[in-house]
């Protein structure tokens, strides 16, 4: 690498290739098993990323956090890559992720999402949410309390992996992710990942606009460092937007299947993109070791 881009900026850019909720019906292109996502793992990471968010998917390409197929998965992707691998503990919306209570009232199973801590990844999601998702006609609550978010937490701090913070509302920033950070659970710097635009489909999830990404970012704990995760339309602005306030980027399919306006995007496509503009802006998408530095890993078990 040579001395000018040395000097650059750093951009984090991660790859979210598959998610927990759409399917090959709505893009073809979305990889779901995990040769599919290894391969688009790889071409992204060639491309610019340095870590991906990955989610688990049966061989009926129903959710799961079954970490016999996300230690597939990993195993895969670290044959050829080296990029940073963060599992998922939200799951997702079908399959085993879910149950209809007696009630009625359907859930994500807390039990099944703390099976994504079991596969060896350097980071997990940690959804420090209580969230009710609207999806194929059903009402479905992510149940996360406070006792929840504190025991994945600490779960974490044991096994050693990285917590990126998930939020959907400046609330979680500064009731669960605040309060948390506060005890102990994480070290700096914290990895917080802003989701915005899923307000149509989650109940207390905030839309995109430059405004309300400003607050959030404004409302971060210290010695945070965040990326913006921007859901369907929101993708690309909100991207451009967190690399002026000096975040940094995620693009994939989980959260936009679309390249453009009725064009069904890929996840090579959305990464390119997200790199050609990280390099216009004047700044260098960050290799996988430049990633592990910026956010301090390996983190150390205890």
């Amino acid at each position: 690498m040579d001395e000018t881009n040395m000097n650059k900026r750093k951009i984090i850019v991660t790859i979210a290739p598959t998610g927990g909720m759409a399917s090959k019906k709505q893009n073809p292109h979305l990889p779901t098993q995990p040769n599919e996502i290894a391969r688009d793992v790889v071409d992204c990471y060639n491309a610019g990323a340095s870590v991906v968010a990955l989610h688990a998917r049966r061989p009926d390409d129903a959710a799961t956090c079954d970490p016999a197929i996300y230690r597939d998965i990993n195993e895969r992707i670290r044959a050829k890559c080296d990029i940073v691998i963060n599992n998922s503990t939200g799951g997702g919306v079908n399959g085993d992720m879910v149950r209809q209570a007696p009630n009625g009232y359907w859930e994500i199973l807390w039990d099944e999402r703390l099976k994504g801590l079991d596969a060896g990844a350097e980071m997990c999601t940690l959804d420090a949410t209580t969230i009710n998702a609207s999806f194929d006609g059903r009402e479905i609550l992510m149940n996360t309390p406070p006792a929840r978010c504190r025991e994945l937490a600490l779960k974490m701090k044991e096994l050693g992996i990285k917590p990126e913070w998930e939020v959907f509302s400046p609330t979680h920033i500064l009731q669960d992710v605040t309060t948390l950070i506060e005890s102990g659970v994480d070290e700096p710097p914290y990895f917080i990942n802003l989701v915005l635009g899923a307000h149509r489909g989650f109940q207390n999830a905030m839309p995109y606009t430059p405004r309300f990404l400003q607050n959030m970012v404004d409302l971060l704990p210290k010695e945070a460092i965040f990326c913006v995760s921007g859901i369907g339309p929101a993708q690309l602005p909100s991207g451009i937007n967190s690399l002026l306030l000096g975040g940094h980027a995620r693009v994939g399919l989980e959260d936009n299947l679309y390249y453009s306006d009725g064009v069904l995007a890929t996840n090579v496509q959305l990464t390119e993109r997200i790199v050609r503009i990280i390099r216009e802006m004047g700044m260098e998408p960050a290799t996988a070791v430049e990633a592990r530095e910026i956010m301090g890993l390996p983190r150390r078990q205890t």
